[in-house]
């Protein structure tokens, strides 16, 4: 009895292990497009258990506990959206599946729970109206405003999630994972150049805002953008564009080889204004990048990307509006005309794939760059010297070489309903800044004398572990950076040899929860805190303290589909930024900041009306204070209070494609009492395109109404020549009037 009995209860256990087995196992596959190329991050999602999974870099997928009959969804950006009823035999072996390439449309989306989300979505916005110059790349970015200032030559100014970001101290950017930021810059902190990219040969504009990102660390405060650029070219082409202001550009886009394993292309340009401005801008850049990937039978990838950049440039500077008020100058006139500069930069860098065992990935990306700076300014005019003036020469020589290594795991089972997901990752970075100068100057050409001049060196190496624990509808994201800071500055104005030296440590905790309620609906809360580095001159100065402000920030966050063509997303966000110490470059002094703390909603719409014609339009409210300042004095100048921008695109539609867009910046405090109003702008652009066989035609309009607004403006206390006292008032950069441009471009 005693054995029957026992042969009864294994006969039970085996018949429940092999039900359970029949009933919930992995769905695994490979997808490919109909060229048979592996196709990475299509999304495989559950629809009966809001389970999902994405494919590796081989294309691979396993989509755990499914069952026969379960409706799965196979999804990817830029291609037809499949659904499987899953049988008996696809659950028994691997499946091999080809997905159609299709215009991109939102149906495309699916909601999983990841937590950079929102990133995707926006990235409908840029397919379907893709850049059409270097201004326009980081406003792709909803929420992200920029303004340009110096002539179009130098980096713009950038606002996001209420900083002024200056030209980019809290927004941590890069491209293809090579940093853009400027550590110890001679003319700010996190100074970020992007005119050495070419629009045309931008992929994808990967971003996230708030510092959430274990992979991202120095700048990453109020956010990060990544650039990824095109791994090949759908065709070569050349393009000539021209219009208004003596404005000129010649784009060449030339496929090298194109195979299944190798492939290579470059690009170049030059572009060529004087802008609107009386004094003639004399601008002129130039840029040639070249680009080889090889892919092997293991689907490990090697991408090798070189490119040069340079550009000159006369500028009309900020000026006061009394200037204007008076009629000493037009909108478009200049106190200084002789403001100006040039920059250089050249790039080598390499990223490496390789698949491991067990769906292991290991990612390297190794950079070296070449940079030169050299800008004149002059914000006071005759404040400091009546009878030379004010102008200031910036100027540095750079040597960059960083490393970054990460071995990433995906889908390894904790327990029957969990999944974990995880990367780790080790790095550095390394800056030799020669000659960092801030010079008195006249006309460009005489040093009347050396305000700072010395070189740094500067050294960060990381390590960074992310986790993303699946379970059920839930994805748990804790994550911990680690970073290490090494400044040296050595004063070259001192008799006698003058090098100091300073360290430092963050250590910088992430916690994000992201729910996918189905495949239409997500909501998130992401925790965590971030940093922005100081000019290793603040660093020595200050001996060492204070010289890593940390941002502790937190999003509670929604994006919901409410049909397949309509998308919304709504976020309350918050923001404490530490004390800090700010070198102020251009006028080489340390000026001490308080704790400050921002507070915002953000509001997104995106609406695929037909399947030719598009909207989107992001809204941004925010709140910003500094903390230790009495009321009414607490404002943080040129923080942005309200933005907005939007439009419709159309996308082929017999030929034509074309957006009408919108850019909406309120009115904002310009000082700490607000005594002194930044006045807000709304500006709309126009472009269309008609496409005939190999030939597009195109126009483009910007500021298509002709306002007048004011790109930058600051409170500054200036002193015109035989001005008897300084005057403090808002001086501005005009924005583009009415600006036309025709464009052809020939496919070959």
């Amino acid at each position: 009895m005693l054995i029957h009995k026992n042969m009864k209860y294994s006969f039970l256990l085996l018949f429940t292990l092999c039900a359970h087995l029949s009933f919930a196992q992995n769905f695994t596959g490979n997808i490919l497009d109909i060229q048979n190329n592996p196709i990475e991050n299509v999304t495989i999602y559950n629809l009966n258990t809001g389970k999902h999974t994405h494919t590796n870099s081989k294309g691979d997928f396993i989509l755990p506990n499914a069952q026969i009959n379960d409706s799965v969804v196979i999804s990817r950006l830029g291609f037809q959206t499949q659904k499987q009823i899953l049988t008996r035999e696809m659950l028994a072996q691997s499946q091999l599946l080809t997905i159609v390439e299709a215009s991109t449309s939102l149906d495309q989306i699916v909601l999983t729970s990841k937590v950079n989300t929102l990133s995707s979505i926006a990235a409908v916005d840029l397919q379907l109206n893709p850049v059409k110059s270097s201004q326009e790349i980081l406003r792709k970015v909803p929420g992200l405003f920029i303004g340009q200032h110096a002539g179009g030559g130098k980096a713009e100014q950038i606002f996001l999630r209420g900083f002024d970001v200056d030209h980019g101290t809290d927004v941590a950017i890069s491209v293809e994972g090579m940093p853009v930021n400027m550590v110890s810059h001679a003319h700010g902190q996190g100074y970020a150049d992007l005119h050495f990219v070419i629009p045309e040969t931008i992929q994808n504009i990967d971003f996230g805002k708030g510092a959430y990102y274990a992979d991202k660390g120095n700048f990453n405060t109020a956010g990060y953008v990544d650039l990824r650029l095109k791994d090949q070219l759908d065709a070569s082409s050349i393009s000539l564009e021209a219009g208004q202001f003596n404005t000129s550009r010649l784009t060449g886009m030339f496929n090298l080889i194109d195979e299944n394993e190798h492939s290579a292309y470059v690009a170049s340009e030059i572009y060529l204004t004087d802008g609107p401005f009386d004094a003639p801008q004399n601008f002129n850049r130039f840029n040639v990048m070249g680009r080889y990937g090889y892919t092997n039978a293991n689907n490990d990838k090697l991408t090798l990307t070189a490119s040069h950049f340079q550009s000159k440039w006369d500028a009309s500077g900020q000026i006061p509006q009394r200037a204007v008020d008076q009629g000493l100058i037009g909108r478009f006139g200049a106190i200084d005309a002789t403001e100006g500069g040039q920059t250089s930069r050249s790039n080598l860098s390499l990223n490496h794939l390789k698949n491991l065992e067990h769906d292991a990935v290991l990612k390297t990306n190794a950079y070296v760059s070449k940079y030169d700076f050299e800008l004149f300014s002059n914000f006071t005019f005759f404040l400091e010297d009546p009878v030379n003036g004010d102008q200031i020469k910036q100027h540095e020589d750079r040597f960059i070489a960083g490393l970054q290594s990460i071995y990433e795991q995906r889908e390894l089972a904790v327990s029957t309903n969990t999944t974990l997901d995880y990367q780790a990752g080790i790095g550095f970075r390394y800056d030799n800044v020669d000659d960092v100068e801030l010079a008195h100057t006249l006309n460009r050409q005489i040093t009347l004398n050396r305000l700072a001049y010395g070189d740094v060196d500067e050294f960060n190496a990381f390590a960074f572990l992310n986790t993303e624990f699946k379970t059920g509808k839930f994805t748990f994201n804790p994550a911990v950076r680690l970073d290490y800071f090494k400044f040296d500055y050595y004063n070259k104005l001192t008799e006698t040899y003058d090098a100091q030296s300073e360290s430092k440590v963050a250590f910088s905790p992430k916690f994000n929860t992201v729910f996918s309620v189905n495949r239409n609906w997500q909501l998130s809360l992401k925790t965590g805190i971030g940093f922005h580095s100081n000019d290793a001159r603040v660093v020595v100065a200050n001996s060492g303290e204070d010289i890593l402000p940390a941002a502790y920030s937190a999003d509670l966050g929604t994006i919901v589909k409410p049909t397949e063509k309509l998308a919304l997303n709504a976020t309350l966000w918050t923001l404490f930024l530490d004390q800090e110490f700010v070198y102020v470059g251009d006028a080489g002094i340390v000026e001490p900041s308080g704790k400050t703390r921002r507070m915002g909603v953000e509001l997104g719409a995106r609406y695929q009306v037909l399947d030719w014609l598009y909207f989107y339009a992001d809204g941004n409210y925010t709140h910003t204070r500094s903390t230790e300042e009495p009321d009414g004095a607490d404002y943080i100048p040129l923080a942005p209070k309200f933005t907005s921008a939007g439009g419709f695109s159309v996308e082929n539609l017999k030929g034509f494609s074309g957006s009408l867009g919108y850019r909406w910046l309120g009115d904002r405090a310009a000082n700490e009492d607000d005594s002194i109003t930044a006045e807000g702008y709304f500006v709309t652009d126009f472009n269309v395109n008609y496409n005939w066989n190999k030939w597009t035609l195109g126009v483009i309009v910007e500021n298509l109404f002709d306002t007048q607004w004011n790109e930058t403006q600051f409170a500054t206390e200036s002193r015109l020549f035989n001005e008897p006292a300084a005057v403090e008032e808002i001086h501005f950069t005009p924005g583009t009037p009415f600006y036309l441009r025709g464009k052809i471009t020939y496919r070959f």
